[in-house]
């Protein structure tokens, strides 16, 4: 199939381009670019150039206005980029008429977190998630794309009378994309069965939006060695590791994280992956307290839990990263409305325990920072689940280990 690798050690460029809408400011939209630009990072890709059009509605046509459109295109010219990343999705139709304006690749934003998923998939379960979230993407925007496809089946006798080369790459695609789900349903069972074995230990699973910390919480607290770095999707398949507090056993699931427009194909690829947060008995949301837009990353990873119906379980808000978060105290004179770098930690903690009913705390996993707090917290919330179940088992732990 038709995408994007990057082989090169040079850097490709890329020119990132975002809409504002009435609903929004600048600051908003500086704030979603500077994202994109880490995905387009995170794919091998230097952002030269963000540009910006204030919008009531997408153009059917070209997404963004011919003028806009024209501006990129002679920025293009003079600056030879590699390509034109928009950070919303763009119809087949959209797509071709932009790519007439502006002669390089041309990205939406569906097609730059593929690209990234393709990359860091590991294992089968993974690739073939990844794979079917591709074919998905691509099958209506064939036309645009269209190239030959491997015949893995064969070249004689697959093609019908009359039948086009487009319309034969169209049939490979479904063809394709059976034999995926038909392979994902076949893992699915494999998984269903490994999560029936270890039905007896209570399950937490870490919830959030990517790059927050998920994978650097669960090395401290499962003593592992998950890959963990500072880009976005570092973590795809979904790891499972054995923990023990106070003596008292369960398992810890690290899955993808979720992230603002995620894509649909992903969503519904990576639902068996999600199944391990479905399957689980506690949810840990792990938050990046230090992000600027921390609360509308808790509402986006509560519209997704809700989405795969997820949210009535028990969840503990761990707000990770105190050690980098920056607080600016508002001088008397300041009549400018207050933002969260204007309030100090301390005020946040007593205003977000205040507001909600669930578990919190605040901790740096990289600092080390209240992280036995965090685990006795996690103990509790542990014991309670298992005293519902196994309630002399449990007595037994609280004599011993409390």
């Amino acid at each position: 199939m038709h995408k994007y690798i990057y082989t090169t050690k040079e850097q490709e460029k890329a020119v990132l381009i975002g809409v504002i809408y009435p609903y929004q400011d600048e600051k908003t939209i500086e704030e979603y670019l500077d994202e994109l630009a880490f995905l387009a990072e995170t794919a091998g890709a230097v952002t030269i150039k963000k540009f910006y059009q204030h919008i009531d509605t997408p153009n059917p046509s070209t997404f963004i206005g011919i003028g806009k459109l024209n501006e990129i295109a002679l920025f293009v010219e003079k600056n030879n980029p590699d390509m034109v990343i928009f950070d919303d999705d763009l119809t087949p139709s959209q797509l071709r008429n932009i790519e007439k304006i502006i002669p390089v690749k041309v990205l939406d934003r569906t097609n730059l977190i593929l690209d990234i998923f393709a990359t860091r998939a590991k294992t089968a379960h993974a690739k073939a998630q990844v794979e079917l979230a591709q074919y998905n993407y691509l099958l209506p925007r064939l036309k645009r794309m269209w190239t030959h496809l491997e015949r893995q089946r064969g070249g004689i006798g697959l093609r019908g009378p009359g039948e086009t080369e487009l319309e034969t790459d169209k049939r490979i695609i479904r063809y394709r994309i059976s034999k995926l789900k038909e392979l994902l349903k076949n893992i699915e069972k494999q998984k269903e069965l490994q999560r029936k074995h270890r039905k007896d230990l209570v399950r937490v699973a870490l919830v959030g939006y990517t790059n927050v910390g998920k994978s650097t919480i669960m090395n401290l607290l499962s003593k592992s060695d998950v890959f963990a770095e500072n880009k976005l999707f570092a973590t795809l398949d979904t790891t499972i590791r054995k923990v023990v507090i106070n003596n008292v056993p369960f398992l810890l699931s690290d899955t993808v994280g979720f992230i603002r427009k995620l894509p649909h194909h992903l969503v519904e690829s990576f639902k068996s992956t999600l199944d391990e947060v479905k399957e689980s008995d506690i949810l840990l949301h792990i938050v990046d307290i230090s992000h600027s837009n921390f609360e509308e990353q808790i509402k986006i990873v509560n519209n997704t839990l809700y989405e795969i119906g997820v949210i009535d379980k028990p969840i503990i808000t761990v707000f990770n990263k105190i050690d980098n978060y920056k607080y600016i105290p508002k001088q008397s004179d300041d009549l400018t409305p207050y933002t969260s770098e204007n309030i100090s930690i301390e005020e946040l903690m007593n205003k977000w325990i205040a507001k909600n009913n669930t578990p919190s705390i605040f901790i740096s996993a990289t600092k080390k920072i209240n992280i036995e707090e965090f685990k006795q917290l996690l103990f509790k919330e542990v014991v309670k689940i298992e005293t519902l179940r196994y309630p002399y088992k449990i007595f037994s732990y609280n004599n011993n280990n409390i």
